[in-house]
């Protein structure tokens, strides 16, 4: 090839890489600013919903030095005689997702918020939690949890309410299975296995 010839195809192949990385800021990116999301409402007729399925470990740390799991409330009665379940308490959490069971796998995201005990006689929590992606192919988003989880049930489900990010109007179902309980600390890993629609 001679030398002008080389410069034109040169030129093509940067031109070419302009219009793509204008096109396609980054993979996995979205337009967060308020014309972008109205963007993506508007053309949602036009997307198809998906189905994404992953399984994550949630590790609940109520002992040691740096708890991730806080009591912030408890009912006066409940504290002072003996009761079959700890009704009336409220926990705040900022508890890590791994990809393994081990404390110390991969964390890709972070479960906030708060779960309550509000059964009298079966040991159950209502839980209002975000799910905080920090890493990976999700990094940016959140899903929100929202449901009842009996904790001593073998398998429990809880309802995925919503999503931001790649997981903008999501729903869904999360399946939780307890991995490891330590009684004397009420230390747990649980395992979370997410199905998600989502567009």
């Amino acid at each position: 090839m001679r030398g002008k010839e080389m410069a034109a195809l040169a030129t093509i192949v940067y031109l070419c890489s302009i219009v793509v990385a204008t096109a396609m800021p980054a993979v996995g990116c979205i337009d967060e600013s308020p014309e972008g999301v109205a963007k993506w409402f508007k053309n949602l007729g036009h997307r198809k919903e998906k189905l994404t399925t992953f399984k994550l470990y949630l590790h609940d740390q109520v002992s040691g030095k740096n708890p991730t799991a806080v009591v912030v409330a408890r009912a006066n009665f409940t504290s002072k005689t003996p009761a079959p379940t700890p009704f009336g308490t409220i926990v705040v959490i900022d508890d890590p997702l791994t990809v393994g069971p081990e404390l110390n796998s991969t964390v890709v995201a972070r479960a906030q918020g708060i779960y309550l005990s509000d059964g009298l006689e079966e040991f159950a929590l209502n839980i209002n939690v975000n799910f905080v992606f920090t890493s990976g192919e999700y990094k940016g988003s959140t899903l929100s949890l929202f449901g009842r989880n009996p904790v001593f049930h073998p398998y429990r489900e809880l309802s995925i309410v919503g999503g931001t990010g790649i997981f903008r109007l999501a729903r869904g179902i999360l399946t939780v299975k307890t991995y490891q309980f330590n009684g004397t600390s009420n230390d747990a890993t649980l395992q979370y296995y997410f199905a998600v629609l989502h567009y």
